[in-house]
């Protein structure tokens, strides 16, 4: 297992930088000194790679964002935390990612798909619950409506037509994105809670 961790590892850190399509076969194994027997031995090709890659990334991230949730003493320093979060993670990610994946490797993609419909949509929806309850989110917010359209915006950040990554960093993108949600789910006492967080001050 020790051989296999190593081997996904590699594989995360040159599609991260690379994107996925630009790393082959070869390029994992010189970048772990290793022969291509013995990658082929723990992996039949690239698409399993990038299938095993997807999920053990995914389950890490699942942790990391649970773990947020649960030590934030409200739902809009949850948003906070994540936004920092998010804005390293992105910083490290090829725009072309995404792409990759839903053109090239369908099985990942799907993997991503339900990680997004499923974990992500619950935590949004958590959060828009939670804040409403501590009177930091309106409370006739329509959840149902709104989860998804946050789990739009956050998809929308890596379409390369709107915002083709060399006018527009990831990490900035998906920070205003979410900024903006919480503004406009925000009761008065919650937009003032952001601009603390923000260190703003606004004129009335």
């Amino acid at each position: 297992m020790e051989i296999k961790d190593r081997i996904l590892q590699s594989a995360k850190a040159l599609f991260m930088r690379n994107g996925i399509k630009s790393v082959s076969m070869d390029d994992i194994a010189t970048h772990l000194a290793m022969s291509k027997k013995t990658l082929y031995k723990w992996f039949e090709n690239k698409d399993q790679i990038v299938h095993a890659v997807m999920v053990h990334f995914l389950a890490h991230e699942e942790a990391d964002c649970a773990g947020m949730a649960a030590k934030a003493d409200n739902a809009l320093e949850e948003l906070f935390e994540m936004m920092e979060w998010s804005k390293q993670l992105m910083t490290n990610i090829h725009p072309s990612i995404f792409y990759d994946l839903q053109k090239y490797h369908p099985q990942a993609w799907q993997v991503w798909v339900d990680h997004k419909n499923q974990f992500i949509l619950e935590m949004i929806t958590d959060n828009l619950r939670r804040g409403i309850s501590e009177g930091l989110y309106r409370a006739d917010l329509d959840i149902e409506v709104l989860s998804r359209l946050r789990l739009a915006q956050i998809e929308l950040a890596f379409n390369a037509e709107l915002y083709p990554p060399r006018q527009f960093d990831l990490g900035r993108v998906q920070s205003i994105c979410l900024e903006h949600f919480m503004i406009g789910s925000a009761t008065l006492r919650g937009h003032k809670l952001i601009n603390e967080y923000r260190q703003v001050t606004e004129q009335e």
